[in-house]
């Protein structure tokens, strides 16, 4: 595995499979957050957002974790793995709600600098919606953009903890 995207909701565990898997693997991570987000919580311009990922990923060996399906085009092709984390929308909420308490008025590595730790309705909404909202345009992606990519789905802790055991 040298070129490697996590997908899947927030929550599910995407960030922290990214850093283990740069770790053991000595892969560079990048996180579409902290590309996409500019401080303050603002927007990132959608061309310069491809233009930033396009550069991020312009070499052969990376970890990308994140949704951002209007950049499927971008990065699934160059994948030979895709991880698609599939975690039930409660856990995936009660984790966020965690993750917020536990790093409040704190920025996260994984996050856009000067973006601290925030939830609002919206992003409840997102999360509890992915299933039907989301999940539907990340399967047309692999299905488009995917190629011969592997494609592995992980459905618990351990099956993600077996995927790092096995990764090599």
């Amino acid at each position: 595995m040298r070129r490697i995207a996590i997908l899947g909701c927030s929550g599910g565990g995407k960030s922290t499979l990214a850093r283990a898997l740069g770790d053991k693997l000595g892969l560079p991570v990048v996180h579409l957050d902290a590309l996409h987000w500019l401080p303050g919580w603002v927007e990132r311009d959608r061309g310069e957002f491809r233009t930033l990922l396009t550069e991020a990923l312009a070499g052969d060996r990376w970890v990308v974790d994140g949704n951002y399906s209007n950049t499927s085009d971008l990065r699934l092709p160059r994948c030979d793995t895709i991880v698609v984390i599939d975690r039930p929308r409660w856990l995936c909420l009660w984790r966020v709600l965690w993750r917020w308490a536990t790093h409040i008025g704190r920025t996260r590595a994984d996050m856009g600098a000067g973006c601290p730790e925030k939830i609002d309705w919206a992003f409840i909404a997102f999360i509890w919606t992915y299933p039907h909202k989301v999940a539907p345009r990340r399967e047309a992606g692999i299905a488009a953009y995917g190629g011969d990519a592997r494609v592995v789905r992980l459905k618990s802790d351990r099956d993600i903890r077996r995927f790092l055991r096995q990764s090599v």
